[in-house]
């Protein structure tokens, strides 16, 4: 089996596990990335704007508002790295790339931590994306220039015991789930 079709088969599983974990619990519960954030209050953070069954990081990002600048990321074209937009509770947003929503103005930042959307992740700090690579490049370039912290985002149940993954693909530092964080190996 080529890489390709060993990701599109881990990826069809794990959109699956996702959906049927969404379905469960709801929206999910950020209690847990809220806790996690509280270290980090007035570091630049990027959040997400969910879409379709992915996990909501919504009320963790309000409160992390509330003590320094947030930002969601903005997609400007194929193989190109993420930029990001700063985001408030209730600023105007638009219809961006993939249907995501995006702040109307576009005031640019750099965030020092990303909440990373994802479809699988293992314990070994791999992730599974939608196939875009726009988080591997934009954690590449970010890393280079400082120390950002990449936290992956998921249900419990988008665990995998491992996953096909490339040298270009960016490790997650820590993983949070509805059910807490859970440690590396």
């Amino acid at each position: 089996m080529t890489l390709d079709a060993a990701k599109a088969a881990a990826r069809k599983a794990a959109f699956a596990r996702r959906k049927a974990a969404h379905a469960a619990g709801g929206a999910g519960r950020p209690g847990v990335l809220s806790s996690v954030l509280a270290g980090y209050r007035g570091v630049p953070l990027a959040g997400y704007m969910p879409i379709r069954t992915e996990i909501s990081p919504l009320a963790a990002m309000e409160e992390a508002a509330a003590h320094g600048p947030v930002c969601v990321p903005v997609i400007e074209g194929a193989g190109r790295p993420l930029r990001f937009a700063r985001w408030e509770p209730g600023c105007a947003m638009v219809s961006g790339a993939f249907g995501a929503q995006v702040p109307a103005t576009l005031d640019w930042i750099e965030p020092e931590i990303l909440i990373v959307p994802l479809v699988a992740f293992d314990r070994h700090g791999g992730r599974l994306g939608y196939g875009g690579g726009f988080y591997d490049r934009t954690l590449e370039q970010l890393r280079a220039r400082r120390a950002t912290l990449a936290i992956g985002f998921a249900y419990a149940a988008q665990a995998a015991p491992a996953l096909p993954l490339e040298p270009t693909d960016q490790p997650l530092d820590m993983i949070v789930t509805e059910a807490g964080v859970i440690r590396l190996d």
